[in-house]
């Protein structure tokens, strides 16, 4: 018999007394054999073949699906989906059938809790826009007169909201990269909660000091809010994957979908706002929804509106303190890796240099996204006025919002459904959104009077309005705010997507004060070339990820760390995977499939060899390797033991721990 491939252990004194061990039986400190080397038949590429070319991404033969002709790229794709799709829907079946209420638990579990920040911001946001018709109606000598209060303190209502989001995206988004996600999740949730008491409690011994008093708490409700953005991408990303495990089909096949879930909660967060304000003012206002509104009427309505989101946000509050305690695992993951405490400036340093290119495409898209975004009111109130001539009511303004926003919802919807095909994906959906907003701004902007002058034409006006809500949603709302995360490392990634959603919250700046000086008609002149702007900062600028696990791009990033550009060779730089300007600038010269299966090899070995050795507890070792993959290290590490003679020492001592976990 060849027993060239047995290695015998060293005595050792029982470590186990009283446990039964396995496999080997009760431990007695006598020797015992062991494979080393991996058995006859089988060979390294059988073994890790699971990891190294997951069957979601690779063909039988080991070939990357971006790497087949578009026929075959087209029918491998189509077949990964509609076998996930059918496992998702076997999946939902088997939960029905033991409960028909229980997909909504796993919807509140996995979409509702991980977007209910957005959802209280939306919340709040909209309803800023949605009370100041109703104090115009009531205070008409402050709000729209100015007579008995400053017009710059009335601008400042807006302004100020808008400083206060970039504050808190920038500052937020730093110090969630620093201290962790979790602490900044709930430090955001706590100064929502402070900002809205604020709001509900606002006062002044005069209108104007009210209006200073409520632009004030606005601003400081804002830093929370603008802290939510980073936070709530990045920790919906890193939820089930991370800079420290294997690469998970979940991630690769849902990733998109699970943060525009949490995303799309934004859009209820309006939606419940208009329903709330309109039974708020039909309850305060006996039933009646039209003018004349009394201050009672008023007060009770915007207070009230405010005080609800501070109970659900008062239990955010305790869910992220006491739930989330691995929010930060990832990120910590990642810096330990990188040898880093506290923020990572270095990472910063190489985002800068590597991916500067990136961060122009994500925070110059955001900044076109916000101008159509706050642009697409513009359509509203001229076809309010020509429908309803006269109409001072806010309740009809506020139903034809409640409608413009149930369309909204199902862009979102029809977004989270696509954005994860790769022949849909992030970069066609955002490209796609900005032209359709463009053409829908176009059009009544050399035609104005004909569409929105006219009632004959005013159907085809509202048509265009609705369209446009509905692509800037299904479109550039939602990619920005995953593209913004996913496209940079771990170590950075909250800082790189809070700086993106700043300047986007610029562009927004940008509309309010451009409004304020030109008419309807010429806003719809200069708006539409932001939807041209932005489809030409998409695709110079913006890679394509769809379908690029996150464990792949730090295993890149990790490379850049150490110096060795040179020496990644995966498909985190082929070409599908690059934008135009890296693609320009040389990123993808790199990609070798053949090279980069053999470092790949070599960087599973370092990284098994390492959790191994943790002193630390690494009982989650048995979810991120098969059981095989375990072995065949294992066996194969005898020659790789640091004192190199092949004793398999070494191997022995990580075999024992690993029995032990």
């Amino acid at each position: 018999m060849d027993q060239s491939n047995l290695a015998h252990h060293q005595h050792h004194n029982p470590t186990n007394v009283g446990v039964i061990g396995a496999p080997h039986g009760p431990e007695t400190g006598d020797d015992h054999v062991h494979l080393q080397g991996p058995p006859p038949g089988e060979n390294e590429t059988d073994v890790l073949k699971q990891i190294i070319y997951p069957d979601d991404t690779y063909t039988p033969e080991g070939v990357y699906w971006a790497d087949l002709p578009f026929g075959k790229q087209f029918a491998f794709n189509a077949a990964v989906d509609h076998e996930e799709s059918k496992k998702e829907l076997r999946s939902i079946w088997q939960m029905m059938k033991k409960d028909p209420l229980s997909p909504i638990g796993w919807y509140f579990r996995n979409a509702v809790i991980p977007g209910a920040g957005l959802g209280l911001e939306g919340y709040v946001l909209f309803s800023i826009g949605n009370v100041t018709p109703l104090f115009s109606a009531v205070w008409p000598a402050c709000w729209s007169k100015y007579k008995t209060c400053n017009e710059n303190w009335i601008s400042a209502v807006g302004y100020l909201e808008v400083a206060g989001i970039i504050c808190g995206q920038l500052l937020v988004g730093a110090l969630g990269d620093g201290i962790g996600r979790r602490w900044g999740l709930i430090q955001d949730v706590i100064i929502m909660f402070l900002g809205l008491c604020m709001l509900v409690a606002s006062w002044g011994t005069s209108l104007q000091g009210w209006v200073i008093c409520y632009a004030w708490s606005l601003f400081f409700y804002g830093i929370g809010v603008g802290g939510e953005y980073p936070m709530t991408a990045t920790a919906s990303m890193e939820n089930a994957t991370g800079a420290g495990k294997i690469s998970t089909r979940d991630d690769r096949l849902h990733r998109g979908r699970k943060v525009t879930m949490a995303f799309l909660m934004q859009g209820w967060g309006q939606f419940f706002n208009q329903v709330i304000l309109i039974i708020l003012l039909l309850v305060f206002h006996h039933g009646e929804g039209g003018p004349p509104y009394s201050e009672r009427v008023v007060q009770w309505t915007f207070r009230v509106s405010f005080a609800i989101p501070a109970v659900g946000t008062l239990w955010l509050i305790y869910y992220r303190t006491w739930k989330m305690p691995l929010a930060s695992r990832a990120l910590n993951a990642a810096k330990k890796k990188g040898g880093v405490t506290g923020y990572d400036l270095q990472s910063l340093k190489f985002t800068f240099e590597h991916f500067g290119g990136r961060l122009v495409g994500t925070a110059g898209g955001w900044f076109c996204n916000d101008i159509f975004f706050y642009g697409n009111k513009l359509f509203q109130s001229q076809f309010i006025a020509v429908l309803s001539p006269g109409n001072k009511s806010v309740l009809t303004g506020w139903l034809w919002n409640l409608l413009n926003v149930g369309v909204s919802l199902c862009g979102y919807y029809l977004a989270s459904f696509l954005i994860d095909i790769k022949f849909v994906g992030r970069k066609r959906m955002q490209q796609l959104g900005f032209l359709m907003d463009f053409i829908l701004f176009v059009v009544p902007a050399f035609h104005y009077h004909y569409y929105a002058d006219e009632k004959a034409h005013i159907g085809a006006f509202q048509t265009m309005y609705f369209l446009s809500s509905f692509f800037n949603q299904f479109g550039p709302n939602s990619t920005t705010f995953l593209v913004a995360a996913e496209v940079y490392p771990t170590s950075v990634r909250a800082s790189a997507h809070g700086f993106s959603a700043a300047v986007g919250k610029l562009g927004a700046l940008t509309a309010a004060i451009m409004y304020a000086y030109i008419s309807i008609q010429q806003k719809f002149y200069v708006v539409p070339w932001f939807g041209l702007l932005g489809m030409f900062i998409t695709a110079l600028f913006l890679p394509d990820t769809t379908g690029l696990d996150l464990k792949e791009q730090e295993r890149r990033f990790h490379y850049l760390r150490l110096g060795r550009v040179q020496d990644y060779h995966g498909i985190a730089v082929h070409p599908h995977h690059l934008s135009l300007w890296e693609r320009i600038r040389g990123a993808g010269k790199y990609y070798d499939p053949q090279l980069d299966y053999q470092s790949k090899v070599q960087d599973l070995r370092e990284e098994w060899a390492e959790k191994m050795r943790s002193d630390e507890d690494i009982d989650i070792a048995g979810e991120v390797y098969p059981p095989e993959v375990h072995e065949y290290f294992s066996r194969t590490s005898g020659a790789n033991t640091k004192n190199g003679n092949g004793s398999g020492t070494d191997v022995d001592q990580l075999n024992e721990k690993k029995l032990a976990i």
